[in-house]
């Protein structure tokens, strides 16, 4: 049998690179690792910190249900003032931040301290409100928001919240957006010299239409069950060269991919 020529096992691995799922990269989820049910039950009386550092353990040791750990693609563009078209894509995972396995799993509302540890570890980082708009648009699983008015800030309102989104979602599966306002990336804290406040961003309705403007008023520890971490993988692909998001950002011709500030 005659051998690959060097070109065409280049063109093959090429092929099946670009076909390969990409995913975060965590340790395995152990088969005695407690599912987002029991999760909420064990937080049910703890404070928001004590949740928060038990959250955030459980992430980092791979409790993550494994649809979640792989990557979906979003595609962007822009056009220059020269008239050219900028095309790129990048990744994200298909639902917020959740704790447990495939059949039994729970979202997980988090402060931009954890979420930043988390999304470190991960190599990713936290969506811009552009972002959050162009996901909502990429979706296929859009969602009507389920607003809840009262004990906003409570573990049980936050399990609540996440059955409700259960119900609508009835096991469909991919990209999925309308649920949760974002917690973003964004300069809004730097200019106001604020550093000690979370930005939320987005919950569309289903005429795209976001229900929470660009806010930075409340405090960073505070968390509410409409709150969600979506992590977006740190390389960017302009016209399919990769690059570094803080790259992109950088530059002047180019940022408009991912910010409009």
């Amino acid at each position: 049998m005659k051998s690959l020529s060097p070109i065409l096992i280049t063109i093959v691995i090429a092929f099946f690179s670009c076909n390969v799922a990409q995913q975060i990269h965590t340790p395995k989820r152990t088969s005695d690792a407690i599912s987002g049910s029991e999760f909420y039950k064990k937080i049910l009386s703890l404070k928001w910190n004590e949740r928060e550092e038990l959250a955030k353990k459980e992430i980092l040791n791979g409790n993550i249900p494994a649809y979640l750990k792989k990557f979906t693609r979003v595609n962007t563009s822009i056009t220059t003032p020269e008239g050219e078209t900028i095309n790129a894509y990048y990744l994200v995972l298909p639902d917020y931040l959740s704790i447990g396995s495939d059949e039994d799993f729970a979202r997980i509302p988090l402060t931009p301290m954890a979420a930043k540890v988390i999304a470190d570890s991960f190599d990713c980082f936290l969506p811009t409100t552009k972002m959050v708009d162009d996901i909502y648009k990429n979706a296929i699983i859009k969602l009507e928001p389920l607003p809840m008015y009262a004990f906003r800030d409570s573990s049980v309102t936050m399990y609540h919240h996440h059955l409700m989104i259960e119900g609508q979602r009835k096991l469909r599966k991919g990209l999925i957006a309308g649920i949760k306002k974002d917690v973003v990336t964004t300069d809004k804290m730097t200019k106001e010299n604020t550093p000690n406040r979370v930005a939320i961003y987005g919950w569309h309705k289903l005429d795209g239409k976001p229900i929470q403007p660009l806010y930075s008023g409340h405090v960073n520890w505070y968390v509410d069950y409409s709150h969600g971490i979506r992590l977006v993988h740190r390389t960017v692909y302009v016209n399919n060269k990769q690059m570094d998001y803080l790259e992109v950002l950088k530059d002047s011709r180019l940022r408009g991919l991912l910010t409009r500030e």
